[in-house]
């Protein structure tokens, strides 16, 4: 990995201008280029792109890829939009927002304050439509009601398309409960909402909920496979569950390819600490994995990778903050892991 020694303003400046005029059609994507050569010593950019009828992915030379998340801003607490927007740059790629909600701290704090922005989608959709806005990804988490997933919808419909990979992660419970303020009604409308997917990642509860089926706290894998063959007939095409362990010690994720019928999985060591936030860890590590070209399996496999290592780096805090995990200080990890597997 190259170091930059800020008093070598001339690399900088030589730098700066071969980028300039390498992209001269992306307004800020020299600033980009900059720090891929500092971070991995090569500023060529083989970024992918996600073509939904035939479900692949493919490298192809381009300015930086975008994605657009949708969910909330906890203004403290480590998660959603807060994880999403630095874990997703950091990696590469542009990352836009569509807050749903501004939230003073997560919901598992108490009296936390709440303000809703459904009333922001369609001006700020709008205005997306008229620059010709584009994106390669849209990545949903957290959403505050039916009526948000219905305007999503319209989202998918407008700026969606073959090129467009779709990610779901329908955040709503965990532990065998939803989060307050919501009910199996609206459980039931993230399932009508997944079947717009390309990808999901439920953790068991969510499944659970989504699905009908009976939360368990024990589990073995003819019990993941039934639960995934559910979560399939939503409509997604790849169905993932996080947070299964079914060897002693081990913990990662269950996928299903609906199209092959192929299972698959990755698992890590376990580690014994629970966090809030680390779902929006991996989800975010799994769309920017994806959207620089990795396959899904190793998209999955960095993020279930990077999600250990911020659990650890947070234990290893002397503070360690109940609400989130310290994912700032594992960034360089984060990048590094990424460049070892392009």
């Amino acid at each position: 990995m190259g170091q930059y020694h800020s008093n070598n303003s001339v690399m900088a400046c030589q730098l700066s201008k071969k980028f300039k005029l390498r992209h001269a059609s992306c307004r800020l994507a020299w600033q980009t280029d900059l720090v891929y050569y500092l971070c991995f010593g090569d500023f060529t950019n083989a970024s992918s792109g996600y073509n939904r009828k035939q479900r692949t992915f493919r490298r192809r030379e381009r300015p930086m890829k975008r994605v657009l998340t949708i969910q909330d801003i906890s203004c403290v607490g480590k998660c959603s939009i807060t994880v999403a927007l630095p874990l997703i740059s950091a990696m590469g790629v542009e990352t836009a927002i569509l807050p749903s909600a501004v939230l003073s701290t997560h919901t598992m704090f108490n009296n936390f304050t709440v303000k809703d922005l459904t009333d922001q989608f369609e001006p700020i959709c709008k205005h997306w439509k008229d620059e010709g806005i584009k994106f390669d990804a849209i990545y949903t988490g957290y959403l505050g009601s039916k009526e948000q997933m219905d305007l999503v919808r319209h989202i998918f419909k407008e700026f969606g398309g073959e090129d467009t990979l779709i990610f779901i992660d329908p955040v709503m419970a965990d532990h065998g409960k939803l989060y307050p303020a919501f009910d199996e009604a609206y459980a039931a409308e993230n399932a009508k909402l997944c079947a717009e997917a390309d990808i999901i990642v439920p953790n068991v509860t969510e499944a659970c909920f989504m699905t009908g089926t009976e939360y368990r706290e024990d589990f073995d894998e003819a019990y993941v496979q039934e639960l995934l063959q559910k979560l399939a007939k939503l409509g997604a095409k790849t169905v993932v569950l996080t947070g299964i362990g079914l060897e002693e010690g081990k913990n990662g994720v269950y996928g299903l390819d609906t199209v092959s019928g192929e299972y698959f999985s990755y698992s890590n060591d376990h580690v014994d600490a629970s966090y809030h936030g680390t779902g929006d860890v991996f989800s975010s590590v799994s769309v920017g994995g994806l959207m620089r070209g990795l396959s899904l399996h190793d998209a999955f496999a960095l993020a279930a990778d990077y999600t250990v290592e911020t659990i650890r780096a947070t234990m290893e805090n002397p503070d360690k903050p109940w609400y989130g995990v310290d994912f700032e200080t594992t960034i360089p990890q984060l990048v590094q892991g990424l460049a070892a597997k392009l």
